[in-house]
């Protein structure tokens, strides 16, 4: 059974860009994996949102995904006109740019939309080809893969073919990838771009994430657990009396470097959270502190004017 991508989000079909993203964020952060641990259900909802977002929040695809319903990703080539070197568009008119609306058409689904820009002149082989790709950030850490349909030589008849094109770990937004440039097969890119975290947030290599501290923690001291994009948790011990904002440099838990090896920086900063509802009992003793802290001052500044 097909799955509406605007169900999924909980978003009108007429929804703007920005009730999208925020509809995105809303759930992502709620069955993030982090905070669902060990919950199958929540998992699969997580990615079943992570893939609405990709197709949702790029107009193209979501134009398309408008127009073609469960069958965006298919592609759409449009009849081949002879061995001129051009395709007739929808219209019944042949054009110059007939091969890069071809190209367009197959990779104007699940791939992220077409970039264009490149006019097809004599040999497909003399022209480069893009195509936009959105990754989500556990994509860019983890490395994946996507499989595209591979334009043939519009002069030669022959079909496409599907090939599988790598995207190493680390990547970051504009990256380009090559792809194709082989026999009959033109030279292509993918340009990437990472979507934005829910709960992360990219500084080069490294990565920074807010870590909720309660108040009782960051006066005393205690080992608190940060989410990492591994999918596991790495302990930090914050030590008495840390101030709210500071940032805490936990080495090699960051995005993997593209060049050198190794891992960046996560960079955990401390939200101190204040507690609320508190008893009769946890009021008097926040009184008691408030008391003698204010007992303290007026010691020390006794001292000072004496």
């Amino acid at each position: 059974m097909a799955v509406d991508y605007y169900t999924v989000l909980g978003v009108a079909r007429n929804a703007s860009a920005k009730d999208i993203k925020a509809a995105y964020r809303r759930l992502a952060r709620k069955y993030h994996p982090d905070l669902n641990s060990g919950d199958a259900a929540a998992e699969a909802k997580f990615k079943e949102i992570n893939e609405a977002h990709e197709v949702l929040g790029d107009p193209k695809t979501r134009a398309r995904y408008d127009r073609l319903g469960d069958r965006w990703r298919d592609p759409e080539p449009p009849p081949y006109s002879g061995p001129t070197g051009r395709y007739r568009s929808s219209t019944g008119h042949a054009s110059r740019g007939g091969f890069a609306d071809f190209f367009s058409n197959l990779f104007g689904g699940g791939q992220g939309g077409w970039s264009g820009g490149v006019t097809f002149e004599g040999s497909p082989t003399s022209a480069s080809y893009q195509v936009a790709v959105t990754l989500s950030l556990e994509q860019a850490y983890a490395g994946t893969a996507r499989t595209v349909e591979a334009p043939p030589d519009p002069r030669a008849g022959a079909r496409g073919r599907r090939i599988e094109v790598r995207i190493p770990p680390g990547v970051d937004s504009g990256a380009r990838i090559h792809a194709g440039g082989t026999g009959s097969l033109p030279d292509f890119y993918l340009n990437v771009t990472v979507a934005p975290h829910s709960r992360f947030e990219r500084q080069g290599d490294n990565l920074a994430v807010t870590v909720d501290v309660p108040l009782t923690d960051a006066m005393l001291g205690a080992e608190v657990e940060v989410p990492t994009l591994r999918g596991r948790a790495v302990a930090l011990k914050v030590p008495p009396e840390t101030q709210n904002g500071r940032t805490f440099r936990l080495k090699g838990q960051g995005m993997p470097r593209k060049s050198g090896g190794g891992h960046g920086d996560l960079l955990a900063t401390v939200k101190v959270a204040l507690p609320s509802g508190l008893s009769n009992n946890e009021r008097a003793l926040f009184e008691q502190l408030r008391d003698a802290r204010a007992g303290r001052t007026e010691a020390a500044s006794g001292e000072r004017a004496g």
